[in-house]
C-alpha cells in the first residue's frame, strides 16, 4: 500500500511545476484545434471543447500513461461525420457512450498486449505520417494570408526556439504565445485570432442523456460508428502512449489505458462532448514543455475549460500564427528525420514498412489503415525471411537402402512447398527417417505437408519413421496429423 501511495505520489506531484506551465500550454493549443475537430464532425465548437476538457480531465485519472495528452481528436472525428449528418448530435453523444463501453471492454481483454506485434519501422512511419498531418493541418492559415502572418509565424518559430537558450523557466512555446499577443493587442495587428475560428462557450459542460429511443435500430445506427471510434481511438492511444513510454524512458499501462479512454469516453458522451483519444501532437507539446505527470494533464483540461468560459474574451484574441508557429514546432520535432538517413542503410524490408505507412496515413487520413498495411506487410516479410533459413538435408547409409532427411528451422504454411520439394521419391529405399530435432511444426499447412511426404514414401513401400519432434510439434502433430492414422494410405490433398 506504501508503494502505491508513493507512485501515486510521484505521477501526480512528482514535477509540479513542469506539469502546471505544460499544461496551460497545452491547454492554449487545444483550444484551436478542438475548435477545428468540431467543424470537421460538423457539431458546434462547444462540442469539441467540452470533449477535450472532459477527456483530459478523466483520463488524467483513470488512464495508463502519465503525461499523455487526450481530447478531441481528427482521426475519431472524421469517423462520425456521417452520422451526424444522417441523424444528428443526439446519435453521436450516444455513439461516443457506446464507444466508451467497447474500449472498456478490450482493456479488460487485455487487447492492449497486442501492441507486442506492431513493428518499429511502423511506430516510424506512424510518428512520420501524424507529423506530417499536422503540418498538413497548419496549411490553411498559411495559404491565402497576409504576409504579416509569415512574419509573426517566422518570429514565433524564432521565439520557441531561441528562448531556451536565454531561459528554461517558462515553456518557450508559452513565451511565444504571450509575445505574439502582445505585439498583435499593442499594434492593432490587422491578423486572424482564434475568436476567428468560432464561438467559444461561456458555460459550464451539464450532464445530458443523450435523447434517443433505446432500441435495437439505435443499436443498429450507431454500432458501427462505436466500432470505428473504439479501434481508431485505441489505436492511436496506445502508439502515442508507446511514443512517450520512448520519450520520457517510463514505462505505461496499455491495458489500463484502453479502459481510461473507455471511461473518457463515456464520462463525455454524458457531459454533449463528441468522443476523442490521444493526441500525439498535444502529447509532444506536453514533454517538451516539461509535463510528465498525470498533473500536466489534469491541469491542459482544467485550464482548457478556465480559458474558454472565464479568459474567454482574451483567448479569442491570440493571433492564429501563434498557434500555427507551436503546431510547425510539434510537427518538426515529431518527424524521425533520422529515418530518412537510415533509409538506405536499414534492411529494405524495414524501409519498405516505414514508407509503407506513412503512405497509408497521409493519404487516407486514416491511422487505422495506414498502420494495418504496415502490420500486414511487416507480416509478410517476417514470414518470407522465417521461411528462407529453412533447409532440408540428406544422407544416405552405405549400403543406399536407408536415408536419413534433417530438417532444420521453422516448418510453417510459407516453408511447407520447400519441405515437400526437398525430398526424392524416386529413389527405391527400404527405410527412411526424417529428423526434426532442429525444427519446429507450426500449423496445419506443415502438418499436412508431412502427411503427403510420408505417405508418399509408403507408397513406394519405404517404412518411415519421424524422429526428433519437441514436445510442442509432437502435440499438433498427434492432433492434426492422418500418415498415423488408420486408413491413411493416399496422399492427402489437403485437411
Amino acid at each position: 500500500m506504501s508503494l502505491d501511495l508513493q507512485r501515486l505520489r510521484q505521477e501526480w506531484f512528482g514535477n509540479p511545476r513542469g506539469d502546471l506551465l505544460a499544461g496551460l500550454v497545452v491547454a492554449l493549443a487545444l483550444i484551436p484545434e478542438a475548435i477545428a475537430f468540431s467543424i470537421i464532425a460538423g457539431v458546434d465548437p462547444k462540442i469539441g471543447l467540452y470533449a477535450s476538457f472532459s477527456i483530459a480531465v478523466t483520463v488524467a485519472i483513470v488512464g495508463g500513461r502519465p503525461g499523455m495528452i487526450s481530447a478531441a481528436t481528427a482521426a475519431t472525428a472524421v469517423l462520425m461525420v456521417t452520422l451526424v449528418r444522417e441523424h444528428g448530435l443526439q446519435y453521436l453523444l450516444a455513439a461516443t457512450v457506446l464507444a466508451g463501453v467497447l474500449q472498456i471492454s478490450a482493456g479488460f481483454l487485455r487487447l492492449g498486449a497486442v501492441m507486442r506485434f506492431v513493428s518499429k519501422s511502423v511506430m516510424t512511419g506512424f510518428v512520420n505520417a501524424l507529423a506530417i498531418l499536422i503540418f498538413m493541418a497548419q496549411l490553411p492559415e498559411l495559404v491565402g494570408v497576409p504576409p504579416l502572418t509569415y512574419v509573426m509565424v517566422a518570429g514565433g518559430l524564432a521565439i520557441i526556439y531561441l528562448a531556451p537558450r536565454v531561459t528554461r523557466a517558462v515553456p518557450s512555446p508559452l513565451v511565444c504565445i504571450l509575445v505574439l499577443t502582445a505585439l498583435s493587442l499593442g499594434l492593432g495587428l490587422d491578423v486572424r485570432t482564434v475568436g476567428d475560428m468560432g464561438e467559444l462557450p461561456s458555460t459550464l459542460p451539464v450532464f445530458l442523456l443523450p435523447d434517443i429511443p433505446l432500441s435495437l435500430e439505435t443499436l443498429r445506427i450507431i454500432l458501427p460508428y462505436s466500432a470505428g471510434v473504439a479501434a481508431v481511438g485505441l489505436l492511436e492511444s496506445l502508439m502515442t502512449a508507446s511514443i512517450i513510454d520512448e520519450l520520457t524512458d517510463t514505462g505505461s499501462d496499455k491495458n489500463r489505458e484502453c479502459v481510461g479512454q473507455g471511461v473518457a469516453n463515456i464520462v463525455t458522451g454524458f457531459m454533449g462532448g463528441m468522443a476523442g483519444c490521444a493526441m500525439i501532437g498535444q502529447s509532444v507539446i506536453n514533454v517538451k514543455s516539461g509535463g510528465r505527470g498525470r498533473l500536466s494533464t489534469f491541469c491542459a483540461g482544467i485550464f482548457l475549460l478556465f480559458l474558454i468560459v472565464v479568459l474567454g474574451d482574451w483567448v479569442r484574441r491570440i493571433p492564429m500564427a501563434a498557434l500555427v508557429a507551436i503546431m510547425i514546432m510539434v510537427s518538426v520535432g515529431t518527424f524521425s528525420w533520422s529515418s530518412l538517413k537510415t533509409l538506405a542503410t536499414h534492411p529494405r524490408s524495414s524501409s519498405m514498412v516505414m514508407v509503407a505507412t506513412v503512405v497509408g496515413v497521409v493519404a487516407t487520413h486514416n491511422l487505422a489503415i495506414g498502420v494495418l498495411v504496415g502490420v500486414l506487410l511487416s507480416s509478410v516479410f517476417f514470414a518470407w525471411k522465417v521461411a528462407r533459413i529453412f533447409r532440408v538435408t540428406s544422407v544416405a547409409s552405405p549400403d543406399g537402402a536407408a536415408r536419413t532427411y534433417v530438417v532444420e528451422g521453422q516448418l510453417f504454411f510459407a516453408s511447407s512447398d520447400d519441405f515437400s520439394a526437398a525430398f526424392d521419391f524416386r529413389e527405391a529405399l527400404d527405410r527412411v527417417t526424417i529428423d526434426v530435432s532442429r525444427a519446429h511444426i507450426w500449423d496445419i499447412s506443415s502438418v499436412a505437408a508431412l502427411d503427403t511426404v510420408v505417405l508418399k514414401f509408403r507408397r513406394e513401400g519405404a517404412e518411415v519413421e519421424i524422429v526428433g519432434l519437441n514436445e510442442a510439434s509432437a502435440t499438433i502433430v498427434d492432433h492434426l496429423a492422418i500418415h498415423d492414422k488408420p486408413g491413411a494410405i493416399e496422399p492427402p490433398m489437403g485437411h
